[in-house]
């Protein structure tokens, strides 16, 4: 029961919500793709997999050991403010937002760009709660948002 009480206060199901949403994307993609390419979306949805792929994995490398799926901050973490997170709050939630919208684009597939649409309110919303927490942890964090957009460097 503690396990359950911990993966709840941690915020374990913003990870199962996201970890489902981004299967859908995928799912999407393969089950509704159009038959015929285009180059016209899939060279945009190469670039944006690529970037998307690469945000992420530089916000992963950035983290190092305080890297975690739940979005509240575990008691020995550290605020993170340098490499990619020196430009934008959330690297490996844009990662993802950019990644799925690519894989839309590379498969031509509707459904799965719609719901990859969907997911930027999704993680917009994950983003301010972690945000809360993490405003709760750190005295200075208050001064970072200031200063560094939550998801695209100087713009939002």
């Amino acid at each position: 029961m503690q396990r359950i009480t911990n993966f709840v206060q941690r915020g374990g199901f913003w990870v199962l919500s996201q970890g489902l949403l981004l299967l859908v994307v995928v799912l999407l993609a393969v089950r509704f793709r159009r038959e015929r390419c285009h180059s016209v979306a899939v060279i945009p949805g190469g670039i944006l997999l690529s970037i998307g792929t690469g945000v992420a994995l530089a916000g992963t490398i950035a983290l190092g050991s305080n890297i975690t799926p739940f979005p509240k901050p575990s008691e020995k973490a550290q605020l993170i403010r340098r490499g990619i997170f020196s430009l934008i709050r959330h690297p490996i939630y844009t990662g993802l937002m950019f990644a799925s919208l690519g894989w839309a684009l590379v498969w031509q597939s509707w459904p799965a760009l719609l719901m990859a649409f969907g997911l930027i309110p999704f993680f917009d919303a994950k983003a301010r709660r972690e945000e809360k927490w993490l405003r709760e942890k750190f005295s200075d964090y208050g001064e970072y948002e200031k200063r560094v957009k939550r998801f695209v460097p100087r713009i939002y």
